[in-house]
């Protein structure tokens, strides 16, 4: 399992060579809340976005992605439904229970790196609480509801 954050900024490199392809910059998103691949920077001063499908990365380690070649590198024709920062960014959204309780509001996601899974949200509820009683973490099951204004959750019951 790994968190958005946690992949922010790694580089992407190619198996076969070791070249660095680009960096990290962001998730691509579908409407039914899987990860549909990594957006990949790419370039020194024009710096252009790729997407690397999720069934295209070889491995994700902690210092790096890894892909078979640069081919896994698809330019981007169209926006993705949703990123977490960028486009549509689901960052800082309301999280809510399919009962209308509102969680907190959107900082991380959770997902199997194989599968693209979204299996869980960090959530704050702000600077302050997050000090004082730290972030939590929802589990969920099935895939969200996304919205313009909120994202609405079915949480797995403990």
């Amino acid at each position: 399992m790994r968190t958005f954050s946690l992949l922010k900024g790694l580089p992407v490199y190619e198996l076969a060579s070791g070249q660095k392809l680009g960096e990290v910059c962001d998730v691509s998103i579908s409407g039914n809340g899987s990860v549909v691949g990594l957006l990949v920077k790419k370039g020194a001063f024009i710096k252009k976005t790729f997407q690397v499908k999720v069934d295209q990365v070889s491995s994700f380690g902690e210092d790096g992605v890894m892909v078979k070649d640069k081919s896994a590198l698809e330019r981007l024709e169209t926006e993705p439904e949703y990123t977490f920062e960028h486009n549509k960014s689901l960052a800082g959204k309301a999280l809510l229970t399919k009962e209308g309780e509102q969680l907190g509001l959107l900082e991380d996601v959770y997902f199997m790196e194989e599968l693209g899974t979204i299996v869980g949200y960090e959530l704050t509820d702000g600077f302050f609480s997050d000090i004082a009683n730290g972030k939590r973490v929802i589990k969920t099951t099935g895939p969200p509801a996304i919205g313009k204004d909120a994202i609405v959750v079915t949480v797995k019951s403990r």
